[in-house]
């Protein structure tokens, strides 16, 4: 990440909040990130307009997808999960340690709103690994295999930037080059040492995934 965009972007914020201020009845609604906050300028400076009204429509994620799986009959398996599906349960100090993990991936709702409602998939292989100040997440395994970027955000979680790699393909994808690839999601802890990694619309499938992380033991 250059220090220039990053700069940039935090310049950019702090001259918009230096406008004339709204009247009280057309004040925007607050948002769960200060928007000039320079923790957060370092995603800010890459994530595309796109990623950005994902992340701004988490919430409506959750709801409809889980209004979606809970109407096509998936109540009891949702229940199951505890925490992991409950869109509230975000705890204090969300950075996972480096490390390999068992990452479990929930699909819920159907974006064309025929398809299945609810899959859970067997654990695959994933890995966290801290480079200076860049940490990184990498699914390993599994035809589908979200890789990318952890960035510092509130205190509840961290933003998630990255790619979609696919099938056999040696390499991921540089975010920002294919919109259908870019993913954006949020990290968060929900247990002792358990976190998960919440990708809200996704390109294909479902409206929400959820990819549950545990660290992986004998490994």
């Amino acid at each position: 990440m250059s220090g220039i965009l990053i700069a940039a972007a935090f310049a950019a914020c702090a001259a918009a909040q230096a406008e004339p201020s709204l009247a009280p009845s057309a004040q925007p609604p607050p948002s769960l990130t200060p928007p000039c906050d320079p923790l957060t300028a370092a995603w800010r400076a890459e994530v595309t307009d796109e990623d950005r009204r994902r992340l701004r429509d988490w919430r409506q994620a959750w709801i409809d997808a889980l209004e979606q799986a809970r109407a096509a009959g998936h109540v009891d398996e949702i229940a199951r999960e505890g925490a992991l599906l409950d869109p509230d349960a975000a705890l204090t100090e969300p950075a996972p340690p480096p490390g390999d993990y068992d990452c479990r991936t929930i699909k819920i709702g159907a974006r064309s709103g025929e398809g299945l409602a609810y899959v859970s998939y067997p654990p695959f292989h994933c890995r966290i690994e801290v480079h200076g100040e860049r940490t990184s997440f990498t699914k390993l395994t599994g035809s589908q295999r979200p890789v990318g970027r952890l960035f510092a955000d509130v205190d509840r979680r961290m933003i998630f930037l990255g790619t979609l790699q696919l099938g056999d393909e040696g390499r991921a994808y540089e975010y920002g080059v294919d919109d259908e690839r870019d993913m954006i999601g949020l990290v968060e802890r929900v247990g002792d040492t358990r976190w998960r990694l919440v990708l809200p619309y996704p390109h294909f499938e479902s409206l929400l995934d959820v990819i549950e992380l545990i660290p992986a033991t004998g490994r």
